[in-house]
């Protein structure tokens, strides 16, 4: 999180930052070891009014310079926006429209249904194990001490106060985390554990998902495309949607 505090120009409250997507192309399979070159760079900034909408893009590398994958994060940054004096609002991106397709939920059965349940214990989506502690009414975490490993300082997921200045009852789960257990349901049920098989990935965050709480996914098959949609089971709610692109099908299927 500390680096979009340190961007030239633009002031917000980083206590309110929200991660709102994730698209990821992955080029080859990645090494079990070796060094990897990440390069960053601002690949959309979009005014919204109340908010901003930031898209930052990360491509690695091998050390060889081949390329391994892309991930390309949009940040919603509440309270940051109306910084614009033209008409209309101000909007960049740097990549073709046409690259983030449009994943529309289909109103059918699903294909296949899977169940997961979340660990009040959870990290992140490598599910690094940490405690949680209860004392009274409020929860201490780890995590961040842990996943901060990761250069992910935002203290919504660790810190209690952090937490309800947001609007939450107590610290929320990774988008991420939540992210890795849609793709893992879909390698799962429709790629037969072969993680190799996905292509791209894409995760639209709609809702908060809290340590502990059942994830149910859904999936439908359009073409190469597992279009998905996943639910908290306490609340039913919809907290993501998006799609997985394979480059090939099972036979099975």
């Amino acid at each position: 999180m500390e680096k979009f505090q340190q961007l030239p120009g633009l002031q917000f409250d980083p206590r309110l930052l929200l991660h709102g997507q994730q698209y990821i192309e992955i080029y080859k399979p990645f090494p079990s070891s070796g060094c990897i070159q990440n390069r960053t760079t601002v690949a959309g900034l979009h005014d919204k009014g109340k908010a901003a909408i930031m898209e930052i893009e990360t491509t690695s590398y091998e050390e060889s310079g081949e390329l391994l994958c892309m991930n390309r994060m949009t940040i919603y940054l509440r309270g940051a926006g109306g910084f614009s004096k033209s008409s209309p609002p101000y909007s960049y991106s740097k990549y073709p429209a046409n690259q983030v397709l449009h994943a529309k939920i289909p109103k059918c059965q699903p294909f296949a249904v899977y169940e997961d349940c979340t660990h009040q214990s959870q990290a992140c989506s490598i599910c690094i194990s940490v405690v949680y502690i209860e004392r009274g009414n409020s929860y201490f975490t780890r995590i961040a001490l842990i996943y901060r490993l990761s250069g992910d300082y935002n203290p919504l997921h660790s810190d209690p106060k952090i937490a309800e200045i947001a609007g939450f009852s107590r610290p929320i789960l990774h988008g991420l985390c939540t992210l890795g257990f849609a793709v893992r349901a879909i390698i799962k049920c429709v790629c037969n554990g072969e993680p190799t098989m996905v292509k791209s990935i894409l995760g639209r965050f709609l809702l908060h998902v809290y340590p502990g709480e059942t994830l149910i996914t859904e999936m439908w098959l359009e073409g190469s495309r597992v279009l998905y949609q996943t639910k908290v089971k306490e609340r039913n709610r919809t907290v993501l949607s998006g799609y997985v692109v394979l480059d090939r099908l099972t036979s099975s299927l």
